[in-house]
């Protein structure tokens, strides 16, 4: 039986979780009292394998009801029963630009200022993140990600080392983005914006992407990052980084850093690394940015 118990910071994205596992054969119950937990568990096993995926969600939604989470969960180990936590998170940055769009209260903070309730509710579930099985950032990731994600993890079985890389190609005219971890500054290889037959193009075509890669200085580059990427990424794993954001800049976002950000992607997802692509700027110049 597969067992499933999911919580994390509100606006993390919980909900289209929930539906993704329900396309995956999961039942799924949503705001259960933690209290219910044995009760839903030996209905279960009583199912002869009908119900042999269950996925709870149970957060702070619940009010003072969530304090009996631990001890639920003591006694479904007590019992013999293996259960798993999957734990959504998201940047502070990332949950207030969602609840605002969303015009939703959040449940610690319905009367006062949005960031006391996110800080409250971080501090009421660290030790829960602490013991998940899986924690997932959703900071960056497009709902079409998370549900891979889900999949990775949920169907395909795929190794979870805890952490995603995110690499977002950019301009560094539109500014770089402020959650990246690490900067890389690809200015210093020749620019295609300059020739005629591939201004309009990104580096996503075959032609820019072989200009910007035959270069000596791009070929160095990339080994160089690689390298110190493959030294850093065991390091942020050991400490316990959920997600590490790579920025490759050029001047406007559209061919070299998106370029050297498909050909990081293939290396690191070769490698059987988490990797997720953004190309932030790639389509921000009409005229083809540089």
């Amino acid at each position: 039986m597969k067992f499933l118990i999911i919580t994390g910071v509100s606006g993390a994205g919980k909900s289209l979780v929930v539906k993704y596992l329900e396309d995956l054969g999961f039942f799924c119950i949503d705001n259960l009292p933690p209290v219910l937990i044995p009760k839903i568990a030996e209905i279960c096993m009583q199912s002869r394998g009908k119900l042999n995926k269950i996925a709870l969600v149970i957060d702070i939604r619940g009010g003072e009801l969530f304090n009996a989470l631990f001890p639920e969960l003591n006694a479904l180990k007590e019992s013999g029963l293996s259960y798993e936590i999957l734990f959504l998170e998201a940047s502070d940055k990332v949950l207030i630009k969602r609840f605002k769009e969303s015009r939703r209260i959040h449940p610690l903070a319905p009367e006062g200022r949005l960031m006391k309730g996110i800080n409250q509710e971080r501090e009421l579930l660290k030790e829960i993140k602490r013991i998940a099985t899986y924690v997932v950032d959703t900071s960056n990731l497009t709902p079409r990600q998370l549900k891979e994600e889900i999949c990775n993890i949920f169907v395909e079985g795929k190794k979870f080392d805890g952490m995603i890389i995110n690499i977002i190609s950019f301009g560094f005219k539109y500014g770089i983005p402020i959650d990246c971890d690490l900067v890389f500054d690809v200015r210093f290889i020749p620019n295609p914006y300059y020739i005629d037959s591939m201004k309009k193009l990104t580096g996503k075509n075959d032609t820019v992407r072989e200009y910007v890669l035959g270069f000596n200085e791009t070929k160095g580059f990339l080994s160089k990052l690689y390298d110190m990427l493959e030294f850093l990424i065991p390091g942020y794993i050991k400490e316990g980084k959920s997600q590490l954001v790579v920025g490759i800049g050029c001047t406007g976002g559209r061919h070299r850093s998106v370029a050297i950000s498909e050909a990081l992607f293939a290396y690191l997802s070769g490698k059987g690394h988490r990797v997720v692509i953004e190309h932030r700027d790639i389509d921000k110049d009409g005229k083809g940015g540089k």
